[in-house]
């Protein structure tokens, strides 16, 4: 099986070899960048399918699950709706408002794309398949080039002239740095464990073996499962994902940033999104669940690249089962979780982190009880301030409400 885990980066070498020497770096550097632009907006278009069919399912809708050809009896399974949003992105009319900066409201899009596949570069997608490998700033990199998405929130609002998209990109903005905070925090936890900011070194650490046939992942401890926790629910606010997808919110019947775009450029936006998520959906597989490594030793036979993919599909299907189940968040709601909650929490697992560093020739048992008295106890006091604040909601429905009294229809006074 080592050859089919290999099977990429063999072909990758091979394709190589049949350059000249002088070009054979370039060439190496153009395949990497038509593999990742050739993958991942294709799991972008699978997602799209298998996000609306799941919905539909959650949600009881029938289009994207049985419509077919109009005006026949042809049904696709419900693939005629995607084919046809797709044809209306392509082809539907491309309107910028009379008073925007038009080249700035050009260039909003590209700047959300661009950088989500420069961040997606730096993953270990599996063994020695990494486009960009940074050996000490790796996870750095990845960070400092998603900062660019709060810059095309910005230039997307700013640009197009409208009060709608300038109030939701501020909002966007205030949630994205507002997050930004604590997903760095949790990531924090793990850098000062492994001792580096290379993502290749984290996951490579990650593959030691503990208790006989366990893989030494970091969310196999308590301040990996915590900083996991705190990491995913950072990365959900930073994708615009339920239940912190405010910055366009269906309810408000328009799109918050990117209100005044259409056509292609509208789902340019939506492929930045998306590309984001695996983006952040991948670093946090590379932080804590192993990477491209399987979690018991008897599975190692499976490819690295299969156990990647597999993880960042399961990943995806969670955000779609988050997006059916759970309700918005208000926006006071929002930004208190992040400043009045999670901050507090990731800078208490850095303090978790030291001591089970500084503990690590205490018994196990002993070190996991400590660990999980410092952070459980906080978070119970941290979680009984939220439920003193904000009161669980009451439901009453329409068949539990008393009657209305009736009241007869009065006829009108015509005068004579």
């Amino acid at each position: 099986m080592a050859s089919l885990d290999q099977i990429f980066v063999t072909l990758k070498e091979q394709l190589v070899q049949l350059f000249p020497a002088v070009l054979q770096p370039y060439v190496g550097v153009l395949l990497s960048i038509v593999a990742i632009m050739a993958v991942f907006p294709g799991i972008f278009a699978l997602t799209t399918v298998v996000e609306r069919k799941l919905l539909a399912r959650f949600q009881n809708r029938p289009g994207p699950n049985r419509v077919g050809i109009p005006l026949t009896k042809i049904r696709l399974a419900g693939f005629g709706q995607f084919a046809a949003d797709g044809i209306k992105s392509l082809t539907k009319e491309d309107i910028i408002p009379r008073n925007a900066d038009r080249k700035v409201h050009f260039i909003a899009p590209f700047v959300l794309v661009v950088p989500a596949f420069l961040a997606l570069s730096v993953l270990p997608i599996g063994r020695n398949m990494t486009a960009l490998d940074f050996p000490e700033t790796g996870l750095l990199f990845f960070f400092a080039i998603g900062a660019a998405t709060e810059l095309s929130v910005f230039m997307a609002g700013w640009s197009s002239r409208n009060k709608y998209s300038l109030l939701g990109a501020m909002r966007g903005i205030a949630q994205m740095l507002s997050y930004e905070i604590p997903l760095i925090l949790s990531s924090l936890t793990v850098v000062m464990m492994v001792g580096s900011l290379s993502l290749v070194t984290i996951v490579e650490r990650q593959t030691s073996v503990q208790w006989g046939f366990f893989h030494s992942w970091h969310v196999f401890t308590p301040w990996g499962f915590a900083g996991f926790l705190l990491f995913l629910t950072a990365a959900c606010a930073e994708a615009n994902r339920t239940p912190f997808d405010l910055p366009e919110a269906e309810s408000e019947l328009v799109a918050g940033y990117f209100t005044e775009y259409s056509g292609f450029k509208f789902a340019l936006f939506f492929l930045g999104e998306y590309l984001g998520m695996f983006a952040i959906s991948g670093v946090a597989i590379s932080l804590f669940l192993g990477g491209w490594s399987a979690p018991f030793t008897f599975l190692d036979w499976v490819p690295s690249w299969l156990w990647f993919f597999g993880k960042l599909f399961a990943f995806i299907l969670f955000f779609i089962w988050l997006r059916g189940t759970l309700p918005r968040l208000r926006v006071d709601q929002l930004m208190n979780l992040a400043w009045k909650f999670m901050l507090p929490m990731c800078l208490l697992n850095l303090l978790v982190v030291g001591v089970w560093h500084f503990t690590a020739e205490w018994n196990e048992l002993l070190r996991w009880s400590l660990a999980t008295v410092l952070l459980a106890g906080p978070y119970w006091l941290f979680s009984r301030s939220f439920e003193a604040r904000f009161k669980p909601r009451t439901y009453r429905y329409a068949a539990d409400s008393p009657a209305a009294p009736v009241v007869a229809p009065v006829a009108p006074q015509v005068p004579i």
